[in-house]
């Protein structure tokens, strides 16, 4: 624990100094006038220094890719773990970057079934500062590193995640992590059109790449599709709601944004918001804004679906009729009355 609490320390320290949005002057103000003082305990000159062997001979993991100064030291602490467990060799570039994380493509290890794999870095102060992760939460246990769900009798835990404190922080951080982990294994395993999950750390997730060495797949927000083939997307990417919502799972934040388009098919990323469909007071809200979502960039593309009869059809089946079969069970189950 206290080793995971150095690394977020020094991600916070690695964000100061690399950050996406530094040019973004709305971002920059946001940040000077949150309120909150930050007082490092180490220099910039010793921040340096430290990163230093990390990255180099020292550490034993060189990389194709060259960051920048101080976003080497954040992803090479966040990707050691995959180097030291002989999952990558090398790290060949960067996929995309964004404000909650950044994808690079990553050589494998010869003998694995694939040649590249994606490597996903989250941004620590992102996960921490979510505004609604109250709403996604809701529903869902606390899960800890190696994915099991935190007891719920460990009241420290509890009280440090529900005061928000630097520890709870930590600890919501790796359970956003861990959702997104432990959910693409569920979706992968049950036939999903999702990258294959191949291992997580503190601060990452290493799975499938789509793409190829040269080019990494476009969203589907940078795609224009014919009719025919949109539609035949459309029924896909409906067929993967359907699929989650089998399983008591909404994506929580679907569009054409975190759906991966290459050569002909689609590929479902982004899962920390899964929502739990059956335990989630506002579960039909987030489906509802999925469904719509989709139906609205097909719709685009020349394959225009109500979504309303299909949010009736979908909750009607997975979730009012499984909550009515599960009441009955649990009736049948009850022990009669004296």
């Amino acid at each position: 624990m206290n080793h995971n609490r150095r690394m977020n320390d020094d991600f916070d320290m690695y964000e100061d100094f690399f950050d996406p949005t530094q040019n973004d002057r709305q971002a920059r103000r946001a940040r000077k006038h949150k309120g909150v003082k930050h007082v490092p305990k180490k220099s910039e000159h010793d921040i340096r220094a430290e990163l230093a062997p990390i990255g180099g001979t020292e550490g034993g993991f060189q990389t194709t890719y060259q960051p920048s100064r101080y976003e080497e030291g954040w992803l090479m602490k966040s990707l050691g773990d995959f180097y030291r467990m002989e999952y990558i060799t090398d790290v060949l570039g960067q996929v995309r970057g964004g404000k909650e994380a950044s994808v690079y493509r990553c050589a494998a290890r010869p003998g694995m079934d694939a040649e590249l794999l994606a490597a996903k870095v989250y941004r620590p102060r992102q996960f921490r500062q979510l505004r609604n992760d109250k709403m996604y939460r809701e529903g869902r246990q606390i899960l800890t590193s190696d994915g099991k769900a935190a007891k719920e009798t460990d009241h420290r835990l509890m009280r440090a995640v529900g005061k928000k404190t630097a520890f709870g922080a930590q600890v919501s951080h790796t359970s956003w992590l861990m959702y997104e982990y432990t959910t693409l294994q569920r979706l992968y395993n049950i036939g999903a059109a999702v990258p294959k999950p191949y291992a997580a750390s503190t601060n990452a997730i290493l799975m499938g790449y789509v793409g190829d060495a040269g080019r990494a797949a476009s969203t589907l927000s940078e795609v224009s599709l014919e009719v025919d083939e949109a539609h035949e997307l459309l029924e896909e990417v409906l067929r993967n709601v359907e699929l989650m919502l089998s399983h008591g799972m909404i994506h929580g934040d679907l569009s054409s944004y975190n759906i991966l388009y290459w050569e002909g098919a689609i590929t479902l990323i982004d899962f920390p918001q899964v929502t739990d469909s059956h335990n989630n007071s506002q579960a039909y809200g987030i489906l509802k804004r999925d469904i719509e979502r989709v139906c609205s960039y097909f719709a685009n593309q020349g394959a225009e679906r109500d979504p309303a009869p299909i949010m009736r059809r979908l909750w009607k089946r997975y979730v009012e009729q499984d909550a009515q079969q599960r009441a009955a069970d649990l009736s049948r189950l009850a022990p009669e009355e004296a």
